[in-house]
C-alpha cells in the first residue's frame, strides 16, 4: 500500500540544499515505495508552523504529515 507524506522541517539554519535529515528520510519514503506530496521548511515559528499543518489537514490526498 502506497501512503501519501507530507515532510517538515522546522529549522531557523537549514535549507532544503542543506536539511541532512529531510534527505535521508525522502530517501526512505522512496525505498519503502511511497509516495512524498509535500516538502518544506519552517523557521521555528508557531504561526507559521500552525498554518502550515492546518493547510495540509484540508488536503485529501494526504495519509501522514
Amino acid at each position: 500500500m502506497q501512503v501519501n507524506i507530507a515532510l517538515l522541517t522546522v529549522t531557523d539554519t537549514r535549507t532544503i540544499d542543506t536539511d541532512k535529515s529531510g534527505a535521508i528520510l525522502v530517501e526512505k519514503i522512496k525505498e519503502q515505495n511511497h509516495k512524498l506530496v509535500d516538502r518544506k521548511i519552517v523557521k521555528d515559528e508557531k504561526d507559521k508552523i500552525k498554518k502550515i499543518i492546518l493547510d495540509w489537514t484540508k488536503k485529501s490526498d494526504l495519509d501522514v504529515i
